[in-house]
């Protein structure tokens, strides 16, 4: 592009995923400036707006993960800025970061997802573990309802005491969401939806751990602990049935730019299990593995963001 722009790159905050945050920050910040950007990459604290009217950016990327930058409030602060910015807007991003409220939306598309109990934040864990039993069993997947990168989860596919790890889950705050625990490999999608061009699943990508594993916090962010395979060893059928979903999923949300969304695939059987409205970005992330495999390296994914968000300008309503 020969056009330089000033972009402001946010990240960190004082969620649990910021150093996530901050690695995936400086990989883009990078990317962006082999364009010959001007490119300051601006913490989310207490001055983050008098930092942003400083720099005047064209375009700000908000590099984060977790609440408040993936919840919604870091996209209605700019877009009270009159900013543009990468990424989907206050409703979007805040119903894919709530879990339930994202199952709710995918039920009504007709999507599949597996069984769940939603637990109310002032539910004491051994109330919820009688609830959960009672309705579902205890073969189950335990997740804190608004949080990202696996921060909390926890998997029983054999069942056996759901305090502890309720407990855990119900400490992040905002209540739990428990899941009949499916069994089967896991995988994951990408869609790239720039402003102006039709939305696209990317290759579908199969993720391996260890035996015994299961793609954890540590997993996705330690080299070399996961596997990435791109394109699925899935059959053909169920791969066109994973992009659809992804993209019904991401139009359902009402999401914009990118998103990812993670399956089980058991035999025959799909279930979506949530969307990220912003995915990872640092060297072990899957979606940038998925825009290499259509030949769209990181920098050249940094740069059509930023484009995106450029043309479709600055918002001060929902879309």
């Amino acid at each position: 592009m020969a056009t330089s722009l000033r972009i402001a790159v946010l990240a960190g905050g004082n969620s649990a995923e910021a150093e996530v945050s901050r690695s995936s920050a400086g990989g883009i910040a990078a990317g962006l400036r082999t364009w010959g950007h001007e490119v300051d990459v601006i913490e989310l604290d207490r001055e983050v707006v008098s930092a942003l009217r400083a720099f005047a950016p064209d375009v700000v990327f908000p590099v984060l993960h977790g609440p408040p930058g993936e919840d919604g409030t870091v996209q209605g602060l700019l877009a009270m800025l009159g900013l543009p910015f990468v990424g989907s807007g206050v409703q979007g991003s805040a119903a894919a970061m709530d879990k339930y409220v994202a199952k709710a939306l995918f039920r009504a598309e007709g999507l599949p997802v597996a069984d769940d109990v939603l637990i109310a934040p002032g539910m004491s864990a051994e109330q919820a573990a009688d609830v959960v039993f009672e309705k579902i069993g205890d073969h189950v997947v335990i997740k804190p309802r608004r949080q990202g990168s696996a921060l909390g989860v926890a998997l029983l596919p054999d069942g056996g005491d759901l305090v502890a790890p309720l407990r855990e889950a119900l400490e992040f705050g905002g209540g739990a969401l428990v899941e009949r625990f499916e069994t089967g490999r896991e995988a994951t999608v990408a869609v790239l939806d720039e402003h102006g061009r039709e939305a696209i699943a990317l290759p579908v990508i199969e993720i391996t751990v260890a035996k015994g594993e299961w793609y954890d916090y540590n997993n996705r962010y330690t080299p070399g602990k996961s596997r990435h395979i791109v394109p699925a060893k899935f059959p053909t059928a169920c791969l066109e049935r994973l992009a659809d979903a992804a993209l019904r999923a991401h139009r359902c949300l009402g999401l914009r730019d990118l998103s990812r969304a993670d399956f089980v695939v058991d035999g025959s059987e799909i279930y979506l299990l949530e969307v990220n409205s912003l995915p990872g970005m640092t060297a072990t992330s899957l979606y940038p593995d998925a825009c290499r495999a259509v030949g769209i390296d990181f920098a050249e994914l940094a740069e059509r963001l930023v484009l995106s968000a450029l043309r479709r300008g600055a918002e001060r309503t929902e879309r």
